[in-house]
């Protein structure tokens, strides 16, 4: 008996193929012209993740939008890159400023707006460091240790920033006036204590900054104490002596930065101002001649002067800057330490010579200069190359300095 053939298997079912629809036909994907405004205008972010779901259902479902989902996913990541750029440029001072906050947690004193700061005032700043460019107050009672002395707290009135070299020098000039009348016996300041000045500079100028500190700094040592030695804590002969002794050494200090050989004009009128700051100092010793405790020392310190203002005065009149330089040279020549210390002893002042004076230069040799250079001075078209020899000392012991960047 033979065995009937098994059943033959049938074929395997097929599923009808799709037929192909018209790309105008397809439905569009939501997630793809959502992609491109979220990153356009909200959050890139979030359109990179709606750009990724709109590709994968797109290849899926066979549904419209890729060219959408893919401008969509480029425009997010460019905008995400750039988000991320823009707040790292903005976070990285604020993360160091906030780390510098840490760290000068332990500054002793409360800190404090600079422009609160007034004549008077004590202040500590972040390791003792008066150059820095961006300096925080910690403001202190002046009986503890501190590291600075406010003299002068004043707002510039130029309505344009004026340029680098003149804010720099009519910063100076203002400040050491400032001190010379908060700390009138300068012969009394100890030699550690130099003149600082924080002034605007250009851009900050622009921001409507216009405050100029006067400091007295006192960082290289734990300093206690104030340093204010003014007018209505002195007798009113020892405070006439010291305004009229001051201004002239301020005179003084004053020459023009040009040099004497391009600049004749200006050094005339220098010369002139120095005149005029001598007889006034002459004048308020022929009235000490009248008191028999300061008769002898005043003559003696008088004669000087009258001498140094001869000179002073035919500098003003020279035609020749040869002349005008013979005649400057005479003038540092006349005064002596000697008598001036001798006057100082009988007002009862401060008899120490001050470093700053024991150190003065030969006369026709260049003098030390009145301020410490800036760290990095910014380029200023105004700037002048260095000046010609100055007979005449420095009004104090080289300082630092802080200036053109604002506080």
């Amino acid at each position: 008996m033979s065995t009937p053939p098994p059943p033959a298997w049938p074929p395997p079912h097929r599923r009808p193929a799709a037929s192909p629809q018209a790309e105008g036909d397809a439905e569009l994907n939501g997630f793809a012209p959502a992609s491109l405004l979220v990153g356009l205008l909200c959050l890139p972010p979030l359109g990179i993740v709606l750009a990724v779901v709109a590709l994968v259902q797109i290849s899926r479902k066979g549904e419209r939008g890729r060219p959408l989902a893919l401008a969509g996913l480029a425009v997010s990541l460019v905008t995400t890159a750039a988000a991320l750029f823009t707040v790292a440029q903005a976070a990285g001072p604020l993360f160091e400023r906030l780390d510098a906050l840490e760290q000068y947690e332990s500054v002793a004193g409360e800190l404090t707006v600079p422009e609160e700061l007034q004549a008077g005032d004590c202040f500590n700043v972040p390791g003792g460091d008066l150059l820095d460019e961006d300096p925080l107050f910690y403001r202190i009672d002046c009986a503890e240790v501190h590291q600075g002395e406010v003299t002068s707290s004043t707002l510039l009135g130029q309505p344009a920033f004026p340029g680098g070299r003149k804010v720099k020098r009519s910063a100076a000039e203002a400040c050491w006036r400032a001190q010379d009348a908060y700390a009138m016996d300068t012969w009394a300041l100890p030699p550690y204590a130099d003149m600082f000045y924080f002034a605007p500079s250009r851009e900050s100028w622009g921001d409507g900054d216009r405050h100029l500190l006067c400091v007295l700094g006192t960082a290289e040592v734990e300093h206690r104490g104030s340093l204010r030695r003014d007018a209505g804590m002195l007798r009113p002969d020892q405070a006439a002596y010291l305004g009229a002794a001051n201004e002239a050494e301020l005179a003084r200090s004053g020459a023009p930065d040009e040099d004497l050989d391009e600049a004749l004009p200006a050094y005339r009128e220098w010369a002139r101002s120095v005149e005029r700051a001598l007889a006034r100092e002459a004048a308020v010793l022929r009235e000490a001649l009248a008191r028999p405790e300061l008769a002898e020392p005043a003559g003696i310190r008088l004669k000087e002067v009258e001498a140094s203002r001869a000179e002073w005065q035919r500098a003003g009149e020279a035609v020749r800057p040869d002349d005008f330089r013979e005649a400057w040279e005479r003038a540092a020549r006349v005064p002596t330490v000697a008598a001036e210390r001798n006057l100082r002893g009988a007002y009862g002042l401060a008899t120490t010579v001050p470093d700053w004076l024991e150190e003065r230069p030969e006369p026709g040799g260049p003098a030390e200069p009145d301020e410490a250079p800036e760290e990095a001075p910014e380029e200023d078209p105004e700037a002048d190359p260095d000046a010609g020899p100055r007979p005449e000392p420095a009004r104090r012991r080289p300082g630092g300095d802080t200036v053109l960047h604002g506080i």
